[in-house]
C-alpha cells in the first residue's frame, strides 16, 4: 500500500488542521494506521493510532485536542487537531501496519509509512 500525507500548513496557536492520510494500491481497512510526528532535533513520537475495528489511542500530550478517524469508503484516516499549540509544530508522517490487530505506539510495529506534512504552530 502506498500512503500519501496532506494538509499540513502553519497556523496560529489555537488554530485546527485536519491532516489526511490517504491510501492507494491496498484497502486501508485491512490495516491498523497511526499518525507520528517529528519535530527538528528531536524523534520521532507517537501521536495516535486507530485499528481496524476502530479502538483508539491517543499520546498523552494530545488526548482530548486530537481526533483520529478512518473513512474505509474514500480509503482515508484523518487527523483532526484542535487547541493547536507551538509544541505541536512537527513534521507529521502516517503510517499502516499489517502486523497489529489493535493499536501500538511504537513505530517498528508499523511497516508502511508515508511522507511527512510540515505542521507548524507559531504566533
Amino acid at each position: 500500500v502506498q500512503l500519501q500525507a496532506s494538509g499540513g500548513g502553519s497556523v496560529q496557536p489555537g488554530a485546527s488542521l485536519r491532516l489526511s492520510c490517504a491510501g492507494s494500491g491496498r484497502t486501508l481497512s485491512g490495516y491498523t494506521m497511526g499518525w507520528f510526528r517529528q519535530a527538528p532535533g528531536k524523534e520521532r513520537e507517537f501521536v495516535a493510532a486507530i485499528s481496524r475495528s476502530g479502538v483508539t489511542d491517543y499520546a498523552h500530550s494530545v488526548k482530548g485536542r486530537f481526533a483520529i478517524s478512518r473513512d474505509n469508503a474514500k480509503n482515508t484516516v484523518y487527523l483532526q487537531m484542535n487547541s493547536l499549540e507551538p509544541e505541536d509544530t512537527a513534521v507529521y508522517f502516517c503510517a499502516g501496519s499489517t502486523f497489529i490487530w489493535g493499536v501500538r505506539q511504537d513505530p517498528d510495529y508499523y511497516n508502511y509509512w508515508g511522507q511527512g506534512t510540515l505542521v507548524t504552530v507559531s504566533s
